[in-house]
This record gives structure tokens, sequence and C-alpha cells, in this order.
């Protein structure tokens, strides 16, 4: 498993990445699992309510675009979601779907009645969450966790032991339960989850190797946004080892959102030489599903999901665009079933301006005309303050010539 810089047709990112100086440190596991919690912490998007036809055809989709684990939902939020995630577990889905639970037996009742291979139990673990919120001790958290745990497997569940805020606990309240939930109930994986997503890279390279080591488990990281770290921290995870990593669709979820599923899956295929066996060029179809179901409108220089990201209106080196696409990004618009697109505004030069003509069909026009084009696009452009439609070119075009 080696990252390669430049693959023909498909990426050229860069080479400084696969230095030894750089990759020397990393601790990086053979693969890597995507837990996309779109269904749950993507609805938990303030506004934002999925229908259990919406959650269906997500869950359809996310397992079709290669996604290995679904978190469909919580049966306890509501007779729907119960629902929902029942029909979801009857699919037959390639990907596995778990459930997300208190620490309470009727919670895991519920994801075994519903067919799920397993279940995300939380606890809070965060000082603040302990101090303000709940008046708890981490001895109160073992106690409550111990029994569900155990209880979770003996149901014959995959258990995710999930100690939410865990990047704001205090150390040794974090180690105490660790040490306590294996000495008497260990569960398959701990998540180290960065709730406020107000950890440094570092810090979670810290912690992951802090609970790989105290607990010989797989470690799983759940990141949210707040610092715009989200991905990042995710990916420093790995490095740390990490083997299953949490996501949402189109970078949803509470507040700024979680790390986004798109943009993980690109970065450990790209930039870590990880195959994740996804087929990317369906990606669009999934973020126009999520973005549609959700209300929620994807920006358009979002990475990976913009509609913008290889679209370029400067006139410096615009034909390549279309014909070396790799001289101007990072990864080929096709890997992520896109294409290259040119406009025309402020910014624009002659040669976008004949090779706009070209297009139309339009070849050899006189040098004059196109500056007295490229005069009216770019004075047309500042007036309106963004890029002109095609109509409008066409207009010029017919005005010029």
């Amino acid at each position: 498993m080696t990252a390669q810089y430049f693959k023909e047709g498909e990426w050229w990112v860069s080479p400084f990445n696969v230095k030894p100086e750089v990759t020397s440190k990393f601790e990086l596991p053979e693969k890597v699992e995507i837990h996309d919690a779109t269904l749950r912490d993507g609805e938990q998007t303030p506004g934002v309510v999925f229908s259990p036809a919406d959650k269906i055809a997500m869950a359809e989709m996310m397992s079709d675009v290669g996604i290995d684990r679904i978190e469909a939902g919580m049966p306890a939020v509501s007779a729907d979601d119960y629902k929902a995630i029942k029909t979801i577990c009857g699919l037959g889905l390639k990907a596995k779907i778990y459930t997300f639970a208190r620490a309470m037996q009727a919670d895991i009742d519920s994801a075994v009645e519903c067919g799920a291979h397993g279940v995300i139990i939380e606890v809070p673990i965060g000082y603040p969450k302990l101090k303000y919120q709940f008046g708890w001790t981490w001895e109160d958290v073992f106690k409550k966790s111990k029994d569900v745990i155990n209880y979770a497997k003996q149901r014959g569940l995959h258990v995710v032991y999930f100690p939410y805020d865990t990047t704001r606990a205090r150390e040794e309240d974090l180690v105490s339960l660790l040490n306590a939930i294996m000495n008497e109930c260990p569960p398959d994986s701990v998540g180290v989850v960065d709730t406020m997503g107000c950890a440094l890279p570092e810090a979670i390279k810290y912690m992951v190797r802090l609970v790989r080591n105290l607990t010989k488990l797989p470690v799983e990281i759940h990141t949210h946004n707040d610092f715009g770290l989200g991905v990042a921290t995710e990916l420093a995870a790995v490095e740390a080892g990490a083997t299953v990593v949490h996501s949402c669709v189109n970078g949803l979820g509470e507040r700024t959102g979680n790390a986004a599923m798109e943009e993980l899956v690109l970065a450990l295929e790209v930039l870590y030489g990880i195959k994740m066996n996804y087929n990317m060029k369906k990606f669009p179809e999934l973020f126009a599903l999520v973005s549609k179901m959700s209300n929620i409108p994807i920006a358009v220089n979002k990475p990976v999901g913009g509609s913008r990201n290889f679209t370029r209106e400067s006139g410096i080196g615009v034909d390549l665009v279309i014909k070396e696409p790799l001289a101007m990004f990072g990864t080929h618009p096709a890997l992520t079933g896109r294409v290259g697109d040119i406009v025309l505004g402020k910014k624009s030069g002659k040669r976008s301006i004949t090779f706009s003509l070209e297009q139309m069909g339009i070849n050899d026009t006189p040098d004059e005309k196109v500056v007295e084009m490229l005069a009216l696009v770019k004075a047309l452009g500042i007036e309106k303050k963004t890029i002109i439609t095609d109509a409008e070119f066409k207009a010029i075009v017919k005005s010029v010539l």
C-alpha cells in the first residue's frame, strides 16, 4: 500500500506527500472503513427532517456508492425512525447497518428487533458535560455502560463504545473509564469523539494512540468541523492507526457539520494510497439526492461536491481545463464524475474568447474582433458582478461579427 502522487488520467498531487520524511511516522491501517452518519447526525443539522422514504433512498444510494457502514438512526427517536431503520436493515444492502443507542437495554433491544449489524453506544465523558449537564463522575458513566455493553454483545451486535466529547475529557477520567471497561465489559471498538470539533490533529493522534494502547481494540474517529478541521483530524487519526472514520455526506451535521464523507474518501484514496473501492463517479448523484432531501444547497466551491470546482474563469491556461486537466487541477474531473468547464467574465482573457468561439464552431476570428468581444465580456461581467451566460456571449458574438 503505497501512495502515488501521480496516476495517469486520475490525479497529480504533491510529490512531497510521499517523501519518507513525511510518511515515516504514519501507522496507516491496511483498510479504512467509512461509517456514515448522515441519516442520524446529518438529520441533527438544524432544520433538517428526513422522512422514512428519504432515509431509505439515501441508504440505498450510499450502499451503491460503496459506503461500508450506515448509521441508519436511533430507533427511540420516533415510530417513523424505527420503521425506517427496520426497513433499511431488511433491504439486503452491501453496507452494514448500525443504530445509535443510549446506555439502555431498551435501545439495544430495538437495534436487534430492527435487524442491525451493530450499535453505537453513546455515553458522555467530556468534563464540561459531566460537570454541568449530568452531574456525573467517570464511575457513574462506567456503571451505566457495563451491563449494556455486555448485553449488546450477548445479543449478537457489534458494539462501538462511544464516549462522546472525548476530546474535552480529563485524561485521568478517560483512562480510568477505559481501564474499567476493558476489565469488565470490553466492546468491539472504541470511538474517539471530537464532539465540539476543538482538537488539533496532533492532539487527535495522541488520543488515538492512547486509546489503542489502553484497550488494544480498533479505534474509530468521529469529528465535527467547528474549527474547519473535521476532515484533517480524521485523517490524523488514520495516520495514528484508526480504522474507521465517521462522516456525513455533504458535511451535514450539527452546527458546522461532521467530516464530509466524500472528502475523506478522496483523500484516503489519493493522498494516502488506501484503496477505498468506492464508485466516486456516482458521487454527484448522491450529493444531489442528499442536498434535495435535506433542503440544504451545496456551496459551489465546496471540496469534491461543489459545482464549480473544475470551472475556470481566468484566461491563463484556460484551454488546458479541457485538453490537459491535470495541469490545472489536482484530480481529473472525471475521477469524481465531473467535467471541466470554462466560463466568461471579468477575469477572462483573449484565449477564453477564442476557445469559446471554437466551441461554437467559429474559427480564425480576427484579433481585433476577439479584443472587442473580450472588452464587452469584461464590461458585462463587471456590471453583473458574476459570470455571463451562454446566451449573453452569443449576443456579444452576433453584435461584433
